[in-house]
Parts: C-alpha cells; structure tokens; sequence
C-alpha cells in the first residue's frame, strides 16, 4: 500500500473511541458510580468484542498484505512489533499493581506468572473477585498474536478465500459446540461457572476475532467482493446496530439458555463486524468523523483500559470519602481521573516504545490502518 492508502480511517477511531466508552460505563457501575439497567450501561462488556473484531481485522490484513504482493510476512518483525505496542503499558500497570497495594480496587491479586504468561484468563476463579481483573482480554489477544501467525503460514500454501473460509467457519462451529457441550455441564449451577469456563477462556471467545479474520481476508484477496460489501456503508452500520439490539435482548431474557449461551456470541461478533466494515469506508457517517477527541481517545485507548480500575478506585474509596463529594461529582472525577491517569500511561510509557519500536523497525512512517491497535 501506498503512503496515500494509508491514511487513518476515521471510522475506525470512532468505533474504538466507542469501544473504550462503553468499557468505562460498563465498569462505572461495577462501581456502584451509574446504574446497570440501562442497556448501554448494563451491556457495556461489548466494547470488548468490539476491541476483539477490530483486532482480528486489523492485525490480519497486516500479516495478509505481503501475500498479497507475492512475498511471505516477516514473523520476527510481527511479534517484535506487537511486543514493544503491547508489553510495557501493560508490565508497567502490573508492577503497580503488585507494588502498591492500596491502588488495588480488591484485595486479591492473581500470582505473578499468570501476568508473564498470560494465561489468567484461563485459570479464573470466582468469587472472590481479583483485581486489575480486566486483562483477561489482553490474555486473549496475546494468545492470539501467537497463533494467528502459525495458521497464516499454513494457509498461505493457499492463500484463498474458500481455505480461509472453510477453516474459519470451522473453528468457528467448533467454538459454538464448545459453548454447548460446557452449558449442559454447569446449567445447573449458571454462575459463577458460566463466566469461569465460558466468558474468559480464548477457545470460547473467538467469535468477533474468528469474523474479523474473515473480513480482513476478503478485503485482502477478493478487493472487488469487499467493494460491493461496502458499497453500502451506512446500511451495514444500522445492520450492526440492529444485530446487536437484538443479541443485547436474547441475552437480557433468555441468558441462562442453551441457544443463546451457543449462538448469542456468533450473533454479537458478526454485529461487530459488520460495524467495523462500515467504518473501514470513509463514506460511511462515521468515516466522515474526524474531531480531535475522537482520535486521542482512540489513540489512548489501551492505556486507558489498563489503568482505568485504579482511578475509579481512589475516587470511589479515597476521593469521594474525604471530600464528601456528590453522586454525580463522584461520577464526574471517576472520569476525569481515569482520562488523566490515562493519558500520563500513554505519554509516559506507550508512546515513548511505539516510537522506538519504530525507529529499531528503521522506518520513518508504518501502515497506520496495519498497525493502530485494538486494544
């Protein structure tokens, strides 16, 4: 791609902007800061499959695209690039997190080698609730850094659309018997087993990553087949919308159920990405978006979604008992607090790496749409 091809999708900003957003609200009411019966509040845990969709299209398009112009990805750059993006905002929240206690917003921490390895995800147990709980997502996504390159090597034997489709359908079914075999064995005790063996485990959370690999590939090899796709950006918009209405009632009414426990999740990643096609087209309404608090929301989006418990944490224990502070300037400084934390982990620490990831890389400019992050 070109250096004019490459320029930032702003739709893409705007749907990780929403992705974080919709985290926040979510994990405000875990903090008793907003209410969940709102279904933008309550269902606030999307903004990861969004995060997930992102990822999947993104980060496959940039191991597709030398395959497309004939050669093979580099690997070692792939992972070196994807370590230095994601490592050090993330090893550096930890060592807080272990480091100083009184920052945790629960008492609990899970052992440190679940942090190298990234492999909480895999090894929940609850109650009780464990701090900084929320890398489960980064886990899932690490392992996926891992894997997609291997399955990439293999299907580049036959770089096809009806390969990858075949064997993305496939793993895709094999997730939703996955579900279903697990759900006949803890129905009768829903929760907490639902979220320890279903909500968390990567070989059940594939779904939004499993449609963006699907997308990316299309986009990549059959270029024409992804134009008539998008030639319509803002219908695909509603459809994501609209599917995700409809996935947010099947799980509102019918959650405990085997059907919705099984599909559910293929329902809310095909939303997702559909939504991310929408946004990859700059025709699309929220391709024509383009304000600076979009872009440095998106830009600062993993920085803020590692850091965001410890600000809500000191506001809600520290702040809001000593100031006597209000509901709502409790719920406004939890905000405040955790775009500010934020944006220091993004200045301070991500930013400095990403820039000398790029100058080890040896190149001035990188493919922003290959290399801007989900998460």
């Amino acid at each position: 791609m070109s250096p004019a091809q490459t320029t930032r999708f702003a739709g893409l900003d705007v749907l990780r902007a929403t992705a974080i957003a919709w985290v926040l609200l979510y994990h405000a009411s875990l903090f008793n800061f907003l209410p969940d019966s709102y279904w933008i509040v309550g269902f606030g845990w999307f903004g990861v499959d969004l995060f997930f969709a992102l990822s999947g299209f993104l980060i496959t398009g940039q191991l597709l695209r030398p395959i497309v112009r004939g050669g093979r990805p580099d690997f070692r750059q792939f992972l070196f690039r994807r370590l230095l993006r994601t490592v050090p905002a993330y090893v550096f929240i930890v060592l807080v997190y272990f480091l100083f206690p009184v920052l945790r917003e629960t008492a609990i921490l899970p052992p440190v080698w679940e942090f190298v390895t990234f492999t909480e995800n895999l090894l929940v147990h609850l109650p009780p609730s464990k701090a900084f709980s929320q890398v489960w997502s980064l886990c899932v996504e690490e392992q996926f850094y891992l894997i997609l390159p291997i399955a990439v090597i293999c299907l580049s034997l036959k770089p096809t659309p009806t390969c990858v489709g075949i064997t993305v359908l496939g793993t895709l079914l094999l997730g939703v018997v996955v579900r279903g075999v697990i759900w006949f064995d803890i129905h009768d005790h829903f929760f907490p087993a639902y979220q320890e063996r279903i909500y968390y485990p990567t070989w059940t959370r594939l779904d939004d990553l499993l449609f963006g690999v699907g997308a990316a590939t299309i986009r990549a090899l059959r270029p024409h087949w992804w134009g008539r796709i998008v030639q319509y950006p803002d219908v695909l918009l509603g459809s994501g919308v609209l599917g995700l209405v409809c996935a947010m009632a099947a799980f509102t009414y019918t959650f405990t159920d085997l059907s919705t426990v099984m599909l559910a999740p293929v329902l809310v990643g095909a939303s997702m990405i559909i939504l991310v096609a929408a946004g990859s087209s700059d025709r699309s309404c929220i391709g024509r978006l383009s304000c600076k608090a979009v872009r440095a929301l998106a830009a600062g989006a993993y920085s803020l979604y590692l850091s965001h418990k410890i600000a809500f944490h000191v506001v809600r224990d520290m702040l809001a008992p000593a100031l006597g502070l209000s509901p709502f300037a409790v719920i406004l400084t939890a905000f405040m607090a955790a775009l500010v934390l934020g944006a220091c982990l993004y200045w301070g620490v991500e930013r400095p790496f990403l820039k000398l990831r790029n100058r080890l890389n040896g190149r001035m400019w990188t493919p922003v749409m290959a290399d801007t992050p989900a998460l």
